[in-house]
């Protein structure tokens, strides 16, 4: 008998099939979200613990005897304690690559777009600029064509070289910079080396002390003054204010990110308020991920995790 409980399924969105993970467990419970309290008593009896974004630390841990595998339904484990897990004798087990195809398609669109200053020409068509136009097209915002523009990237993963492939079709030239803290072990070109050159910078690296503000107010005055910036990865890998600043400097061409250091943004953002302002900025609200496709991967994925805990018990 397995008895699962899931703690935060509203995090997975709309119309998700359960069948899955239910097909691999005697019970699974499912709660649409759990304080840290809630968490504790709905997991009491449960064999597996499904969580997404609900802290599991040591002291909710030690309370949980009878808790023996943990599935995460993310990459990042940062909101379990892995230590008070693995003295606990629990396994855990996360997914990964379940939104290649969601995040590259994202990560595209928010590089097309900077490229063609869409929310500019979007905005000035609003403020019918165009009705009021003596000539038949907008064009005082110069575009940029990334058919032979130098794309560097951060992260030589699997979703970094889905971006490259997909950057590669459209004509670009792609580098992939030395992996930020190990240069001096990296046969590629470090990004310091890269950045004067670089047209478009798209990140996809975890976030750690070697990548923390990785993207600064030093880095991006070297930039070229058309450079598209794109975080997709994780916030604060790039200090958001300056790369602002750069942007109202016109220091660079175009900043978009879908991700910010604290989310939800409760407490407000420099970026979100500088959305009112004409500039080639786009925030999206991290949901690079959330195609159904990639979401209902995350069961599949999850239900796998299950199976292959359980073949070896």
């Amino acid at each position: 008998m397995l008895n699962a409980v899931m703690l935060d399924a509203d995090s997975l969105g709309p119309q998700i099939d359960l069948t899955a993970i239910r097909s691999v467990v005697s019970h699974l419970g499912v709660f649409g979200q759990s304080s840290p309290q809630q968490a504790r008593e709905r997991l009491v009896n449960a064999d597996i613990a499904i969580v997404n974004k609900v802290v599991l630390d040591a002291e909710t841990l030690q309370q949980l005897p009878d808790l023996k595998l943990i599935c995460v339904l993310a990459t990042g484990l940062n909101n379990i304690d892995l230590d008070a897990a693995k003295q606990q004798g629990i396994e855990v087990k996360n997914v990964t690559a379940y939104g290649t195809a969601s995040v590259s398609q994202h990560t595209l669109m928010l590089m097309l777009t900077l490229a063609n200053r869409l929310p500019l020409y979007q905005r000035d068509v609003a403020a019918g600029a165009w009705q009021k136009s003596d000539f038949f097209c907008l064009q005082h915002y110069p575009t940029l064509q990334l058919s032979g523009k130098h794309l560097v990237m951060v992260g030589q993963g699997e979703l970094g070289s889905e971006v490259a492939r997909l950057a590669e079709a459209l004509g670009m030239r792609v580098s992939f910079a030395a992996r930020p803290g190990n240069e001096a072990n990296d046969t590629r070109a470090s990004l310091d080396e890269l950045l004067p050159e670089a047209d478009v910078i798209s990140l996809h690296c975890p976030l750690n002390e070697s990548t923390s503000h990785l993207i600064n107010a030093a880095r991006l005055a070297r930039a070229k003054s058309s450079l598209l910036l794109i975080n997709c990865a994780r916030g604060g890998i790039i200090d958001e204010e300056a790369a602002l600043a750069a942007l109202k400097n016109q220091q660079i061409g175009g900043l978009a990110v879908d991700v910010l250091p604290q989310e939800p943004p409760r407490e407000g953002h420099p970026l979100l308020s500088a959305l009112a302002e004409p500039l080639n900025l786009i925030v999206t609200p991290h949901n690079a991920w959330v195609t159904p496709e990639a979401r209902q991967n995350i069961v599949s994925l999850t239900a796998d995790n299950i199976q292959q805990w359980e073949a070896k018990r």
